[in-house]
């Protein structure tokens, strides 16, 4: 049994939503709480170790639990980018290219040792590892990624979310009119929204002069938890529906 989600819209709704919650969350405690990026890194890597050990031995799919994964990798990279990028001096570009290169090194170990890279045949737990490692390295890079198309690339929080939106937009049509891998293109996919997670959350919690709407990362932060919260009651609620529903159509 498959401990994974479908791949639906709702699946990228949830997942834009839960990246751009990591980067103001994980912005609400280095930042505005000056904890610091590095204790702030190793305390939410902690909780993505906590919850990723909860998931690793549950025997079946559970939204909270698998969105909670989500999100704690979500805010550990949005942390460990900042730590490389401004603690250690690496720069988002380099720290970027770093990042790029460990997940292709981590995608490519996956495709050769195991012989697919099909996110719906996560069944084993050396694929599962494999499958959340490559999550967590992806939203880090898509946090470094977004930073540096905010900051560096002049175009902005708006204009680097619009870049990455298009983007994700051509990747939409791909899959629709084009023979190119789903497989591809779900990890492409995957990587391109959390940047634009990481552009989504600075636009909202910046202040107007630096081009957001100044919502802080406390204020965002509350709004993206109740979304992903309700979200995640929608697709609970929907689950057990389909199972009793299955339940009935085998008496």
């Amino acid at each position: 049994m498959s401990k994974l989600p479908q791949i639906t819209a709702f699946f990228w709704i949830m997942k834009i939503c839960a990246t751009t919650l990591g980067e103001t969350a994980g912005d609400l405690l280095s930042m505005t709480l000056n904890v610091g990026y590095a204790v702030s890194s190793t305390i939410l890597i902690g909780v993505f170790l906590i919850t990723l050990v909860t998931q690793l031995v549950s025997k079946k799919y559970n939204p909270l639990l698998y969105w909670t994964v989500i999100l704690s990798t979500s805010t550990a990279g949005t942390t460990m980018s900042d730590y490389m990028d401004r603690t250690l001096g690496l720069g988002y570009a380099t720290g970027s290219m770093i990042l790029f290169t460990l997940l292709l090194a981590i995608l490519s170990f996956w495709q050769f040792s195991v012989g697919s890279l099909s996110v719906t045949k996560v069944k084993t737990p050396k694929v599962e590892l494999l499958y959340w490692t490559a999550i967590l390295i992806s939203n880090t890079l898509g946090t470094a990624l977004g930073d540096f198309l905010a900051d560096s690339s002049g175009l902005g929080f708006a204009g680097g979310a619009i870049l990455i939106a298009s983007l994700l937009a051509l990747v939409l049509a791909a899959d629709y009119y084009t023979k190119i891998s789903p497989v591809i293109l779900f990890w492409v996919a995957f990587v391109l929204t959390r940047p634009f997670g990481a552009t989504l959350g600075d636009f909202l919690t910046k202040p107007h002069i630096k081009g957001g709407l100044g919502f802080g990362t406390i204020g965002s932060s509350i709004v993206l938890a109740s979304i992903l919260a309700v979200c995640i009651l929608y697709t609970t609620l929907k689950q057990k529906k389909r199972l009793v529903t299955g339940l009935s159509n085998n008496e």
